[in-house]
């Protein structure tokens, strides 16, 4: 009971490691993997070695959501959340229930948008440069952990390796269930009914019948979600536009004030090099007066004793 509680420790443990190599700066991914491996090696766990080896490094995009899972993960339970009330509501409509669409396609879009602002201050922390290529990634990896959220075995953030790329019209429909489903998530069924020998024909016709009913509906959900794929494309298309005009500005704005700094400076050096002569001169010319006014009082000095002299010489005289 002791080793499998140890054993049961261990792995938790393990995959607290794992977790920490990728809350890590991309840089440093690499070489903390390694040394993990090593140390799990060295500790005679050499499946888990094996398993912590083959790690692949995250594309840049990859490791700013995993980033965005561990440190704001709020914001991004707010994006998964808006995805699976989409599709929820989607499913409803499919259903001929009423549901609101729009809503959830609003918090997706303000979740994204936040999470947007996360991401590019993550990347320049980060060393990386937020450029439209990779905010685009992140965006789009974003926006398909939103439509797959809550659906098992699909992308996860937190571990992400790399990018996640949007479900196909198949897939879309795949995710949404069909009208009549038991259970909603789950993968599409075709509706079941009863084949009697004795009525052959009845029951090829209402095969058809219920095939050609579950073909509409699935031909009207991936309709659905692609006008859904692309109102939301357009919308992150028109944020990243404003964000790039944004960006645009600022960087013309620093522009003309760095070359105002630049001319300010040019100005003052120019000012400080006037004054250093000015200065040089005063100095040379505080030189000369002070050797002047040294061979003036020297002056003074050598007539202060010839007039001593001369009177010394004269009450000598007056003596005789």
């Amino acid at each position: 009971m002791d080793k499998l509680k140890s054993e049961k420790r261990s792995g938790k443990n393990v995959q607290d490691d794992v977790d920490a190599l990728f809350e890590l700066p991309l840089s440093e991914f690499t070489a903390a993997r390694n040394a993990l491996a090593t140390r799990l090696k060295k500790a005679g766990n050499a499946a888990d070695a094996n398993r912590v080896k083959s790690l692949a490094k995250p594309s840049v995009a990859a490791w700013v959501v995993n980033q965005l899972f561990w440190k704001h993960r709020i914001a991004l339970n707010r994006l998964l959340d808006a995805g699976e009330r989409f599709r929820n509501a989607q499913t409803a409509q499919l259903a001929g229930k009423s549901a609101d669409l729009r809503a959830p396609l609003e918090a997706r879009r303000v979740a994204l948008s936040e999470l947007s602002t996360h991401a590019a201050r993550i990347l320049a922390e980060g060393g990386n440069a937020a450029t439209p290529d990779t905010m685009r990634r992140v965006t789009t990896t974003l926006e398909a952990l939103s439509t797959y959220a809550g659906i098992p075995d699909t992308p996860v953030p937190g571990r992400l390796i790399d990018d996640v790329q949007p479900p196909g019209f198949e897939a879309l429909a795949a995710l949404v269930p069909r009208v009549g489903s038991e259970r909603t998530g789950g993968p599409t069924r075709v509706i079941p009914f009863e084949f009697k020998p004795s009525r052959k024909a009845a029951a090829r016709k209402s095969a058809d019948a219920v095939d050609e009913k579950a073909r509409a509906a699935e031909r009207k959900a991936q309709m659905a979600a692609a006008r859904a794929a692309i109102q939301e494309a357009e919308r992150t298309l028109r944020d990243a536009r404003k964000a790039a005009q944004k960006a645009e500005e600022e960087l013309k704005k620093a522009a003309a004030r760095a070359k105002e700094a630049d001319a300010e400076k040019q100005k003052l050096d120019q000012q400080l090099e006037k004054l250093t002569a000015q200065a040089d001169e005063a100095r040379k010319n505080a030189r000369a007066v002070a050797a002047a006014a040294e061979g003036a009082a020297q002056e003074v000095e050598d007539a202060e004793r010839a007039l001593e002299k001369a009177k010394r010489t004269l009450d000598s005289m007056n003596d005789d």
